[in-house]
């Protein structure tokens, strides 16, 4: 187009020689009236004028043609994925929300940890339980005692023979305040009580986080398909823009307008893969032990959960949530502490009942060292030791203790009702989270089909010319935005109900 256009401007150039324009001016003296003259000077310019328009539009041209090479398509971005195991070879797992949880119960190392601590707090009140019971053991002894060379008796008062055996079944039986009362025992299953609560919390809290997680890939996987669905739009309006123009029933405005939002849709997908890939790692880690993204999610957005009336979730709030429940154990157990700090103040008994023997032979009947003229003597028999301890004076550390008590109790009272008053205003604002986005989903189920049937009316009346092309693109936004607010609401919808059963369990 350059070479070509230079040759139209030498030929118009040529077609005005220079001594034609030269002639024109010197045939003033007489050859040539003043009309003649002004007349080859217009011409001289209308050619210079045209000249120079032909040579700006050739280098637009060319210019065009550059900008195009160098705005040729890119290759599509190419996102990396973690690799599959060697020993997965078949389809991808298909999960439900159901599926998920059970995966993440098995996998999440902050549950793991409060179950274990609820099984430490059960082996804890199952050894306070046995505490409280006799306890009967079995010793055997040897006493090696050197003699006094005169008589058989040995040197230390309590050995009445160099050789002394002993072998007997001990029953130890503590008989304190405490113990006849059980205190510790209460403890112990108070603290199981709030260990069980504790693990309850952090299940239902990972029950929020997979829910969210779960269905954020829902979404994720829906917006995917939107955008992709946008692009598709946005390619055919280009189309058709192309082609009015072409058919000189559209200006090239439109063109460009269709390619801008071709470019920002296909930037809008390439965004929306890369968030859906990101919840799918969100998901994995959570509910796979290794890092797994070969698996599918339910999509089971449209169907969700009816939400109870308010009355129901107050009781079943008041029956089953974790967090008042441990409040009131911290509570039991601050009582417990100061019931056993009063008892410190109590005498406590303690009884031993030894049965066996206790000899000079390691046998059932033989001599006595002191007094072998007895004869043979039966060894086995049992002896009692009762010990009974009165507190008198402790330089008043049990009433430190007792105080001490006394002040925990009154912090677990305040921190009950603190509890008690926080969790019913956040059951309050729960619930009224997931009334508005209950709500919201249909409001904007609705919106979204609204806004599909009028991006199809407008594209028929662009194609027949009643419409622009602003009022296309603006329909197209409209569509998008619509289906990812209705998207959203639904995931906001389901979180809502995932926190509100935090207060009050599965409903």
């Amino acid at each position: 187009m350059r070479f070509e256009g230079g040759l139209i401007w030498r030929g118009i150039i040529s077609a005005v020689s220079e001594d034609d324009v030269t002639g024109a001016f010197e045939s003033s003296a007489g050859e040539r009236n003043s009309f003649v003259r002004l007349r080859t000077a217009n011409l001289f310019a209308f050619c210079y004028c045209l000249g120079l328009i032909l040579m700006g539009a050739t280098a637009s041209m060319g210019h065009a043609q550059t900008s195009a090479a160098q705005a040729a398509p890119e290759p599509a971005i190419q996102l990396v994925y973690p690799p599959k195991p060697p020993e997965q070879t078949g389809p991808p797992l298909t999960l439900t929300l159901a599926d998920a949880l059970e995966r993440a119960q098995k996998n999440n190392a902050e549950f793991l940890s409060a179950l274990s601590d609820q099984k430490s707090a059960r082996e804890d009140r199952l050894q306070a339980r046995d505490a409280r019971l006799p306890q009967i053991n079995e010793t055997t002894q040897y006493l090696g005692t050197q003699g006094d060379g005169k008589i058989s008796s040995g040197r230390y008062v309590t050995n009445d023979g160099v050789h002394v055996y002993r072998e007997w079944a001990v029953l130890h039986q503590e008989l304190s305040p405490n113990t006849l009362m059980g205190t510790g025992y209460q403890r112990a299953a108070a603290a199981e009580a709030i260990a069980s609560a504790k693990a309850e919390i952090a299940r239902r809290g990972l029950t929020v986080t997979v829910t969210k997680t779960y269905y954020a890939l829902v979404v994720g996987q829906r917006k995917y398909a939107t955008a992709q669905e946008a692009l598709e739009q946005a390619r055919r309006f280009l189309e058709i823009t192309q082609q009015s123009e072409g058919q000189g029933q559209a200006a090239h405005s439109d063109v460009i307008k269709a390619q801008i939002q071709y470019q920002q849709q296909e930037a809008a997908f390439t965004d929306a893969n890369l968030a859906m890939e990101n919840t799918r790692l969100d998901l994995a880690v959570l509910i796979f032990p290794t890092l797994d993204e070969n698996f599918t999610a339910v999509d089971d957005l449209d169907t969700p959960q009816p939400l109870p009336m308010f009355g129901e979730v107050q009781l079943m709030a008041a029956r089953m949530n974790p967090d008042l429940r441990v409040a009131m154990e911290s509570l039991h157990q601050a009582n417990l502490d100061l019931k056993g700090a009063k008892t410190a103040f109590l005498p406590s008994l303690m009884i031993d009942a030894d049965w066996g023997i206790e000899a000079n032979c390691f046998a059932l009947h033989c001599k006595t060292a002191a007094f072998p003229e007895a004869g043979v003597l039966p060894n086995l028999g049992y002896f009692v030791t009762a010990n009974l301890e009165l507190p008198v004076w402790d330089w008043g550390s049990s009433r430190s203790k007792l105080r001490q008590a006394e002040l925990k109790q009154q912090e677990a009272q305040v921190e009950l009702s603190a509890a008690q008053r926080r969790l019913l205003g956040e059951l309050y604002a729960a619930y009224n989270e997931a009334l508005v986005a209950r709500g919201q989903v249909d409001k904007l189920r609705q919106t979204a089909d609204l806004a599909a049937e009028s991006l199809r009316l407008v594209t028929l009346r662009y194609e027949g010319g009643a419409s622009t092309s602003l009022e296309v693109v603006d329909a197209q936004t409209t569509v998008i935005t619509a289906r990812n607010a209705y998207d959203d609401a639904g995931v906001r919808y389901r979180t809502a109900l995932a926190t509100l059963q935090t207060f009050t369990g599965n409903f």
